[in-house]
């Protein structure tokens, strides 16, 4: 299993897990994310990060139901386009099952911090990791804790440390240890 987050401060409490910086944005996730499923061939990855929310609060977590890429939604187009990559159902499943506090929800990605998709959970990096996975047929999951508000500009505000350390328990509960 390979463990995939945009930044190595998201991965810094994983020791021991099989790693790999994937790069901040939905365009740098997906390029470094196909790289690293070539040189890596993992059977599984799950990909980690923080996330921003409306209603919960940090430091909750997040499995996504699926990850929207909202930079390319427009309902107006008529031009053919990917939006939208899911999880591997057996490994959301089993991430359920061994987390049933984390919210199971669509996870919005963007290439802006509180770009107002009208998801309640955004994130920069979700659709370009999945959609990699999806491409390459390696089962994917994306597991969120929720760091901020997507409209608290002073980083200083979020819940870092927190989310970190709530996505490293919910590792371990994961059993990829």
């Amino acid at each position: 299993m390979l463990v995939v987050a945009a930044t190595e401060r998201e991965l810094a409490l994983l020791d021991g897990l099989d790693t790999f910086c994937c790069g901040i944005g939905p365009v740098e996730a997906a390029l470094q994310t196909a790289r690293a499923l070539e040189q890596h061939r993992p059977e599984a990855v799950v990909h980690v990060g923080i996330a921003g929310s409306r209603t919960l609060e940090p430091p909750e977590l997040v499995l996504g139901s699926e990850a929207v890429y909202c930079d390319v939604i427009d309902p107006a187009s008529t031009l053919p386009r990917v939006e939208r990559a899911g999880p591997d159902a057996a490994l959301l499943e089993r991430a359920r099952l061994a987390l049933p506090n984390a919210h199971v929800l669509p996870i919005a990605t963007c290439g802006k911090v509180g770009a107002g998709t009208g998801f309640d959970v955004e994130a920069m990096e979700g659709f370009g990791v999945l959609r990699a996975c999806e491409l390459a047929g390696v089962p994917a999951v994306e597991l969120r804790a929720i760091s901020n508000s997507p409209d608290e500009a002073d980083r200083q505000r979020w819940r870092f440390d927190e989310a970190f350390a709530a996505l490293a328990e919910a590792l371990h509960r994961l059993d990829v240890v």
